[in-house]
């Protein structure tokens, strides 16, 4: 056995959070190499780390919906629309109760499209897609009738509410100010780190402490108890559980249920966040889309459904905070990543896949180099090309439910 194949059998053997925290430290060094090597020190600030968590969570938050769904067996594109009405409902409860209430009210409209959707796909047995898709068209039909009726006599304008009063925001003292110092004395590697820690331990407010809890909760109800056992099993073989005793209908009912409030919990956080404070039309901007790629990215995982959260929250964060000539540092960046990639996979002997990369790695630098900066236009919408990249790299490793949109009907486990 040769030194690199024991390397990659003991990568293997190490524990999810170990070869996350990996995964983690080779981010994070790359970004403080960006920064340093372009001078794009936004890249590992604390305002860019904040930025990109009050963005990520909508996203977090509709991808768990998407998790619950889709390992119950059920397809769930109607996220967005879950998210819509999120957005609504958040803003109606919390303008009348306050930030509290909003997200319950985000909760119970999302709760409701989960709903219509379990009725659909589960008792009557519509196609998954079909269903989604009308429950994002009815989502919007319905708060904008609802934003005229109930809106429109308040702010004066029938596509957005009165101002919806926000959490307040905390720190984690005194952690926060030392790495706050830290980052303020601009020291290579080690300043960029305390940013982008700093960042994750300041700004916070109870509705993005409950998404990062939801994460690991989800994780030890589907994997560590017999509930989640069971679930799962609905999505993978639902004939097969029906037989062993599983009400396949009744765990499908509460999948969906939950999806639809973790989605409407999104709608919540975009209703909530600093930078609007009320509903909006058109602000979920396609989150909900953009939480499925990212539930899909992590392979149906809670964890790598954080990580693909957390990468297009950052890039969404990055071109907010400093614009294109951030989002161009990025270019080089994803230079170094291809380039170290290829060389990894050499090793490995996978010589398409490591020339693919390499070939992929030269043409970014090659953009990068022969331009300033990326047009504002091309940079708004860096989060949906990074989508795209992603799932197109990442749809080789990809295992999902094997009873994924498959119709089930009551009684054929008999």
């Amino acid at each position: 056995m040769t030194t690199l194949t024991r390397a990659r059998a003991g990568f293997g053997t190490l524990p999810g959070w170990a070869r996350s925290a990996i995964v983690v430290a080779v981010g994070v060094g790359l970004l403080a190499v960006t920064a340093t090597l372009t001078g794009q020190i936004q890249l590992t600030s604390s305002g860019t780390t904040q930025a990109a968590v009050r963005l990520l969570l909508p996203i977090l938050f509709a991808a768990l919906g998407g998790l619950w769904a889709e390992r119950a067996g059920v397809i769930n594109i109607g996220l967005e629309g879950m998210m819509i009405l999120g957005t609504w409902g958040a803003a109606w409860a919390g303008y009348q109760w306050g930030p509290y209430a909003a997200v319950v009210g985000g909760l119970v409209f999302g709760v409701l499209g989960g709903l219509l959707h379990a009725v659909a796909t589960v008792s009557f047995g519509v196609n998954h897609i079909v269903s989604g898709v009308a429950i994002t068209l009815l989502g919007l039909g319905v708060t904008k009738y609802l934003s005229t009726l109930l809106f429109l006599p308040v702010s004066g304008n029938p596509r957005q509410s009165p101002r919806v009063e926000g959490f307040e925001t905390f720190s984690v003292q005194p952690l926060a100010d030392a790495l706050a110092a830290v980052e303020a004395q601009q020291r290579v590697v080690l300043s960029d780190v305390a940013g982008l820690l700093g960042g994750l331990l300041s700004g916070l407010t109870p509705l993005v402490v409950l998404g990062f809890v939801l994460v690991p909760a989800s994780y030890l109800l589907l994997w560590r108890t017999s509930f989640g056992l069971r679930l799962r099993s609905c999505g993978e073989n639902p004939v097969a559980a029906e037989s062993l005793g599983v009400q396949v209908y009744l765990y499908k009912y509460i999948a969906l249920i939950v999806s639809g409030a973790l989605a409407g919990l999104g709608g919540a956080a975009l209703t909530l966040n600093p930078g609007q404070l009320g509903y909006l039309e058109g602000q979920t901007g396609g989150r909900g889309y953009i939480g499925l790629a990212a539930m899909i990215f992590g392979n149906w995982r809670p964890g790598g459904l954080l990580a693909g959260s957390a990468l297009f929250g950052y890039v969404d964060g990055v071109q907010l905070r400093a614009g294109g000539e951030a989002v161009h540092a990025l270019l080089y960046g994803a230079s170094i990543l291809a380039v170290g990639l290829a060389v990894l996979w050499v090793l490995q002997r996978r010589w398409q896949t490591a020339a693919i990369a390499l070939v992929a790695g030269a043409a970014v630098y090659a953009v990068y180099f022969s331009t300033e900066t990326v047009p504002r236009e091309f940079a708004s919408y860096a989060p949906q090309i990074v989508t795209l990249l992603v799932l197109a790299v990442a749809s080789q490793r990809l295992r999902p439910p094997a009873a994924i949109g498959m119709e089930y009907r009551r009684g054929e486990g008999d």
